[in-house]
């Protein structure tokens, strides 16, 4: 599987991002993939997973609201809509893909074994 990560940038807070992960050599069956990011000094943390087939999502609390995470089969891409951006979002975002289902270790990084290279997301006050 490889992952291409891509729409960082630069906003001010309350401002609005749309990343983008074109995933390639998706295996057929049960698929997860999942944002993470990763502050300077900080450990990476999770975003958000869906499912590639059925679209069940799951985020972090901090997420919740402000983030989605959509799916586009046909484009073998997924995206996560970033609105009300806040300082404490800047970090490099990474795509992250595992076969499998949502379940408690989702949200942890060591579950995948796949990983897009990363997007640089600012947001400035």
């Amino acid at each position: 599987v490889q992952l291409q990560a891509s729409g960082g940038g630069s906003v001010q807070t309350g401002g609005s991002l749309r990343l983008s992960c074109a995933a390639s050599g998706i295996p057929s069956g049960r698929f997860v993939m999942a944002w993470f990011r990763q502050a300077p000094e900080k450990e990476r943390e999770f975003v958000a997973a869906i499912r590639w087939n059925g679209g069940t999502t799951y985020y972090t609390d901090s997420a919740k609201g402000r983030f989605t995470i959509s799916r586009d089969n046909a484009k073998n891409t997924i995206y996560l809509q970033m609105n009300s951006l806040k300082p404490e979002d800047t970090a490099v975002y990474y795509c992250a893909a595992q076969a499998g289902l949502i379940t408690s270790s989702t949200s942890n990084p060591r579950y995948y074994n796949n990983w897009g290279q990363g997007t640089q997301v600012t947001v400035s006050s």
